[in-house]
């Protein structure tokens, strides 16, 4: 929905918020979520706000809201209600409203000592009770700075001033989040200096209604916590389609010239250009997949990427379609390329008209609003598009990745017999019960895989761990390896056992090794494992999506028997484990 992305209309949002919520709430294959708000001031707008924008990233919350500053209570002391709410994410709204002792300049070092460790120590007990009791995620507010410096500049050097104990205090929560799992940081610090601090601490919103923070900038708090929590959910972008003429560089490279074009120091325009490259070079260490759509001939485009001030090379990009087709075929056609879908994209043009096209063509496709390249990334970055909660070492290869796929296609079309094609391949598979090490990654693809997952079904980092914890389950994840590289872990089962049944709850796998025989391989080892576990019957679940068609008859080719189908297409299975006949015959499948 254009209205929920950055730079927003705040008095449009905050006027038409019920709305825009009954529109959302017709969102097809919405995922639900139980998101408590713990705040140490009024939250009701917050929760209001927040509520739209994750509809609008597909997910359905239902809330807990704590009373007024009742955050510390809930948490530490109990609460019935919240105990029986089960929360999946835990929001908790603290201020430097919320800090009881600040050092004055009278107060010694120890003193002040003192005054941090009780004010780090008091979230410290906060969080580990709330991990404790519900083994949810949880997001914490860092500190932002005081709408006034009491000591002036010497407040943030000095161990009396108030910045100088909110910098310290926040050092010290960023020191426990970075060693452990499952916290987030909800940066108010960052919000609220972009926002501006004499607006952001509107005092008339605080004695009046006890808003920590003034109405019109709660869409943008609320916006940021929804960021985080997409990201876990794994509703993040994947990868940028870039326009070339007046967006990564100054000018048309057809008519211009290569010479002619604005890019690199010598003129100010070409700085710009120049800083923009570098910024979305830098997404490609991140995992983000970078692609050209261009209207322009392909010679020339590989020119002017060539260009010898230029940061972004041909080389960076995975598909360069540079022609004269319509740029929402072009997409179409990438989307098709790279397995992906329309909507893991962000289309970045500064035509109007091809925004307009592609926005209206593809729901769900990210297409900031670009105007002067000076605010190319201003206007990108604070959209969040590729919020960073997880980070792998996948994530680190994925652009090697794809191009290494691309290989295999071009042997692929060499072979005539498509199983002679695989065994070429020479895979080798590491097929094994979920490890420390690979949980993180478990639960990223878990969040990320659409179209070959059977039930949909998000785990945070927080539900896998407890799913390894658990003697109730059989887990496995798949490694796959060939001749072209390592693709790491693509693919997990996850299957609790009932007596002497199995469900499986989870079946996922990456879109680069489709078609590889590695489902096969897999259930071959699951089976094994059910049969060790003197499990009887293995049952399967298919929940169709807009996205999951591909795995509609995956039961069936496996051999399972279909039990029953609704009217909504949800088919349950099932497979005796003593008939089962293994069906890997490619992939060599390591100890």
């Amino acid at each position: 929905m254009k209205e929920l992305k950055y730079p927003f209309d705040v008095e449009y949002l905050i006027k038409n918020k019920k709305k825009i919520k009954r529109e959302l709430l017709n969102k097809e294959g919405l995922i639900e979520k139980n998101i408590a708000i713990l705040g140490g001031s009024t939250t009701s707008e917050i929760k209001n706000m927040l509520e739209i924008f994750l509809l609008n990233y597909g997910i359905k919350p239902t809330f807990y809201e704590s009373e007024y500053n009742k955050y510390y209570e809930d948490a530490v002391f109990g609460n019935e209600e919240l105990d029986n709410f089960k929360p999946d994410i835990i929001y908790i709204h603290t201020t430097n409203r919320n800090i009881m002792n600040y050092p004055t300049i009278v107060d010694d070092e120890d003193t002040i000592n003192q005054m941090l460790e009780t004010e780090y120590k008091k979230l410290e007990q906060i969080w580990e009770k709330l991990q404790e009791k519900f083994g949810a995620v949880i997001i914490q507010n860092n500190f932002e700075y005081p709408y006034y410096r009491l000591l002036g500049n010497k407040d943030v050097s000095d161990m009396h001033g108030r910045i100088n104990f909110i910098n310290r205090l926040n050092d010290k929560i960023y020191s426990y989040i970075n060693n452990h799992n499952n916290i987030f940081i909800n940066d108010i610090n960052y919000l609220s200096s972009c926002y501006g601090l004499d607006k952001w601490a509107n005092q008339f919103y605080w004695h009046m209604y006890k808003y920590a923070l003034e109405v019109p900038a709660i869409p943008y708090l609320a916006f940021n916590i929804a960021n985080i929590i997409k990201s876990i959910y794994g509703k993040n972008k994947k990868a940028f389609v870039l326009d070339l003429d007046n967006t990564l560089w100054g000018g048309i490279v057809g008519d211009d010239g290569v010479e002619n074009l604005a890019i690199g120091p010598e003129v100010p325009s070409g700085q710009v250009y120049a800083e923009f490259q570098e910024y979305i070079k830098a997404h490609k260490n991140l995992g983000i997949i970078l692609n050209v759509n261009s209207k322009n001939e392909h010679e020339n485009a590989i020119a002017g990427l060539n260009h010898p001030a230029g940061i972004l090379k041909p080389d960076d990009f995975i598909i360069i379609k540079a022609n004269w087709n319509p740029k929402h075929m072009n997409i179409k056609d990438i989307a098709e390329e790279l397995n992906l879908g329309a909507d893991s994209f962000v289309f970045v043009d500064d035509n109007p008209a091809e925004r307009h096209i592609v926005e209206e063509t593809y729901e769900g496709i990210g297409v900031p609003e670009i105007d002067v390249p000076e605010n190319y990334i201003r206007i990108i970055d604070h959209n969040g598009y590729f919020e960073m909660t997880n980070f792998s070492k996948e994530d680190i290869k994925k652009n090697e990745l794809y191009k290494d796929n691309a290989k295999r296609s071009q042997m692929m079309a060499t072979f005539e017999n498509y199983d002679d094609y695989l065994k070429s391949l020479k895979m080798k598979a590491e097929i094994s019960s979920f490890k420390p090490i690979y949980l993180e990654r478990i639960s990223q693809l878990s969040n990320k895989s659409n179209q070959f997952n059977l039930t949909t079904k998000r785990y945070s980092l927080a539900d896998i761990e407890h799913v390894a914890n658990s003697e109730n389950y059989i887990k496995i994840y798949g490694k796959l390896e060939d001749i072209f590289g390592d693709n790491g872990v693509i693919s997990v089962v996850i299957g609790h056992i009932k007596g002497k049944e199995l469900h499986i709850d989870l079946w996922i796998m990456s879109c680069r090794v489709l078609k590889r025989n590695m489902e096969y391989a897999m259930m071959d080892e699951l089976m094994r494992r059910a049969k060790e576990e003197n499990i009887t019957t293995v049952y399967g679940y298919y929940y169709p999506t807009l996205k999951n068609k591909m795995v509609k008859n995956f039961y069936e080719d496996q051999g399972f028997t279909l039990i029953s189908e609704d009217d909504k297409g949800n088919k349950f299975y099932k497979q005796d484990v003593e008939s089962y006949k293994n069906k890997n015959n490619v992939i060599e499948v390591e100890e």
